[in-house]
């Protein structure tokens, strides 16, 4: 048991005693600032979530007014559209126009020469469909 006592005193006395109490200082310091840096960000995040939600419940409120005008126009629109007639239309000071149509001789009526040389016509006949 001596033996062991020597050889411990022997070891203990080359090593050096680290004082701790600063280590764990900043330790506790570090895990204090880094929770009131979450807590921040918490709040900041939080309250800037409801104030999304506040923002998009008052633009649906607008969304919906804006609907509600849309549909009442879209309403007064229909009633106009079907009021329109020939006698409104005379009544405003439109006239009825003549519509005529340009038109072009069918491809059954002109010959056409096969070559310059040839005398012969060829005749396209009309399609039967």
């Amino acid at each position: 048991m001596r033996q062991a006592s020597l050889k411990f005193k022997s070891y203990t006395g080359s090593v050096s005693i680290v004082d701790n109490s600063n280590l764990y200082g900043r330790v506790f310091h570090f895990i204090i600032l880094s929770f009131g840096a979450l807590a921040l960000l918490y709040v900041f995040l939080l309250g800037n979530m409801v104030l999304n939600i506040v923002e998009r419940r008052s633009l649906e409120t607008d969304a919906r007014s804006l609907s509600n005008e849309v549909r009442s126009l879209e309403v007064i629109y229909l009633s106009l559209s079907n009021n329109i007639d020939l006698p409104l239309s005379h009544s405003l000071g439109f006239q009825e126009t003549k519509a005529t149509f340009a038109t072009r001789k069918s491809l059954s009526s002109i010959s056409l020469k096969t070559s310059s040389t040839s005398t012969d016509s060829i005749k396209i006949l009309q399609n039967d469909i």
